[in-house]
């Protein structure tokens, strides 16, 4: 092999050996912050047919119906405790601040924050659903059954 080859090849095998390690760093940065969804049946069960379950201090997305009569608010500060539910198990969110306007019991939310404890998640924000209407159809199948939804008519008689 003659020497322009060969400093063309070691040039090449930088490149890649540089584009790969730069690729690694920036995938390992986002694993790092990137905020997963889940249901509060898989924060207490496990997801999928793995059944692993997230783990305490992991930044996460939780989204589920909030429990009638489980909204606990503390008087003195903005501190509101509830427990969401989707189609079993429940879990505890705990938040700090002033929730959304349609915020309420049998609404359906999601909270972002961590997980304190395998069943709490202490929230950073809170967002309330404000149509109902539209549910991916296996939750939808799963939620039939509960009394206070009903995924092809979002509220009762009389009820906005």
């Amino acid at each position: 092999m003659n020497p322009r080859r060969k400093q063309r090849l070691t040039w090449v095998l930088i490149l890649v050996f540089g584009v790969s390690i730069a690729t690694g760093l920036m995938l390992y940065a986002l694993s790092q912050s990137i905020d997963l969804f889940y249901t509060p049946s898989e924060i207490v069960e496990g997801a999928d047919d793995g059944k692993q379950k997230p783990q305490v201090g992991q930044r996460m997305r939780v989204g589920g119906m909030v429990v009638e009569g489980s909204v606990e608010r503390d008087p003195k500060t903005l501190e509101v405790s509830f427990n969401i539910t989707d189609t079993g198990p429940e879990i505890t969110v705990l938040y700090q601040g002033i929730l959304p306007d349609l915020f309420r019991e049998g609404q359906g939310i999601v909270a972002q924050g961590e997980l304190v404890e395998p069943t709490v998640l202490k929230a950073s924000e809170v967002l309330a659903k404000h149509d109902e209407e539209y549910m991916p159809p296996e939750l939808a199948e799963k939620m039939k059954g509960i009394k206070h939804v009903n995924p092809n008519k979002p509220y009762e008689d009389g009820e906005q």
